[in-house]
C-alpha cells in the first residue's frame, strides 16, 4: 500500500520567524537605557545650576550679615507684586525636588537593569577604579540625601538650629557653624566632599551620554568636570570654615 500525502498540507507556506511582529519595549524612550541616561544628565544639570546659585548666595556672608539677609529676602520676594510672596522660590524648590526624584529613579533603574543583564559575576578581579566609582556614587548619594535633610532642618526650618526659625538667616548660619558645634562643620565637610566626588563623575558621565566626550575633547572635558567640582567644594566649604574659625562673626 502506498501512503498518500495531501499536497496542500505538505507545501503550506510557513512564515519565517524573522517576519514575526516585534513587540515594542514598554516605556518608549524613557524606558530605554539611553532614555534614563538622558534623564540623569538633564536632571543633573538642573542640580548643578542650583548648586552654583546656592554657593554664590552662601558666599555673601563674607560681605556682612545685611548682605546675606538681603539675598535671602530677595529669594522670597522675587516676582512681587506680580506674583505672591515666595512664588519663584517655591517653583525652584518643586523643580529641584522633581529633578532629585527623577535622577534617583533613573540611577536605580539603570543599576537594576545592569544587574539583570549580568546576573553572574565575573571571575576576573574587578577594577579598583570601577569599584571606587560605584561606592562613591551609591553611598555618596545616600550621604547627600541624609545631609540635605539635616541641612534643611538646621538652616531653613531652624528645628535643630540654636537660634530657631524666627532668627535672621545670617544669624542662623553663624550659629549653626559656631566653633562649639564643630561636629556640624565636620559633617558638612564630609557631605560637601562627597557631593564633589559625586559631581565630578556625574558631569563626566553627562558629557559621555550627550556624545560630547570625543577623543579630541576627552582630556579637556575630564579636567572641566574636576574643575567645576573643585570650585563648588571650595565655595561651599569657605563660609562654614570661616565661621568655625572665627573669621566671620
Amino acid at each position: 500500500m502506498t501512503a498518500t500525502i495531501e499536497r496542500g498540507a505538505a507545501t503550506a507556506s510557513v512564515t519565517p520567524p524573522d517576519h514575526a511582529p516585534k513587540r515594542k519595549k514598554p516605556g518608549g524612550f524613557l524606558g530605554s537605557s539611553n532614555g534614563k541616561k538622558v534623564v540623569m544628565a538633564v536632571t543633573g544639570a538642573v542640580m548643578v545650576l542650583f548648586l552654583v546659585g546656592h554657593m554664590l548666595g552662601n558666599l555673601k556672608i563674607f560681605f556682612g550679615r545685611e548682605s546675606f539677609n538681603d539675598y535671602a529676602h530677595a529669594l522670597r520676594t522675587l516676582l512681587e507684586p506680580l506674583a505672591p510672596y515666595r512664588t519663584l522660590l517655591t517653583l525652584v524648590e518643586i523643580a529641584l525636588v522633581a529633578s532629585v526624584v527623577l535622577h534617583m529613579w533613573a540611577a536605580i533603574s539603570l543599576s537594576r537593569r545592569a544587574g539583570k543583564a549580568r546576573p553572574v559575576k565575573y571571575v576576573a578581579k574587578k577594577s579598583q577604579a570601577g569599584g571606587y566609582t560605584t561606592h562613591i556614587m551609591r553611598w555618596g548619594g545616600v550621604t547627600i540625601v541624609l545631609f540635605v535633610i539635616w541641612h534643611l532642618l538646621d538652616l531653613t526650618f531652624g528645628v535643630v538650629n540654636p537660634k530657631g526659625f524666627d532668627a535672621a538667616p545670617a544669624d542662623r548660619m553663624i550659629a549653626g557653624f559656631d566653633a562649639s558645634r564643630w561636629w556640624v562643620t565636620l559633617i558638612y565637610i564630609v557631605a560637601v566632599v562627597m557631593v564633589g566626588l559625586h559631581l565630578r563623575h556625574g558631569i563626566w558621565s553627562a558629557f559621555q551620554t550627550l556624545g560630547w566626550a570625543g577623543h579630541g575633547r576627552y582630556r579637556l572635558l575630564r579636567v572641566s568636570a574636576a574643575l567645576v567640582s573643585a570650585v563648588l567644594v571650595i565655595g561651599f566649604l569657605a563660609p562654614p570654615l570661616a565661621i568655625t574659625f572665627g573669621v566671620v562673626k
